[in-house]
This record gives structure tokens, sequence and C-alpha cells, in this order.
């Protein structure tokens, strides 16, 4: 303690001249920041096709199922397990593709156990 009984450095400040205000600042504008992002993430689209376009989906930044569409020629009524495979396959795809686009947004935050 200072000899006037108060803390070292002022109260605002932490070891190596950190400044409490300044931190809390920079919090709210990166949290503020991260909500734009997540924001612009949910109203883009991410668009995937299989088997030669056999099987196309597309899907919010949200994850929601938007459209799905399937050639008259992927359906096989002997064969329904590959148009299943075709299905799953590409919505799966959309999935990745949408994860990829949300971890490179929020990745410039770098914030530990975030992402």
């Amino acid at each position: 303690m200072s000899k006037r009984g108060g803390f070292p450095g002022g109260m605002g400040g932490f070891p190596g001249g950190m400044n409490i205000n300044k931190l809390m600042k920079e919090a709210k504008k990166m949290q503020e920041d991260m909500e734009k992002t997540q924001e612009e993430l949910s109203v883009r689209e991410f668009d995937n096709s299989v088997g030669g376009g056999a099987v196309s989906v597309k899907i919010s930044g949200e994850k929601k199922l938007k459209e799905i569409k399937i050639s008259k020629e992927a359906v096989d009524p002997e064969d329904v397990e590959t148009l299943e495979d075709l299905i799953l396959t590409c919505i799966n795809g959309a999935m990745d593709k949408a994860d990829s686009a949300a971890a490179e947004s929020m990745g410039k935050y770098n914030i530990p156990g975030l992402m």
C-alpha cells in the first residue's frame, strides 16, 4: 500500500499500466462486434449439391434447412438407400460450409474456449 493508504497505481489501474475502464470498453466493443458477426452469419445461406446435382439443399446460417431439391433421375424405388445417402451427404456438406464460415468469422476474436 502507498503512504496515503490507497492502492498502488490508483483505483483504475492494474499492474503494467492496464486500465480497467479501457479494458471494459474494449470487451463491450468486442461483444457488440461478435453479435453483429453472428447476425450476419444467421442471414447467410449455404448451398450444397451431390450426385451431379441429383440432390441439392440450402440451409440458413442458423442451420435451418430451407430447401431441398431431388431430381427425378435420383428417385429409384428399387434403390432408396442411395437416395438417402445422397440426402445425408448433401445436408452434412451444407452444414460443414456453415460451420466453416462461422469458424472463419468468429475466429478473429480469438477467445479461448469460444470455438
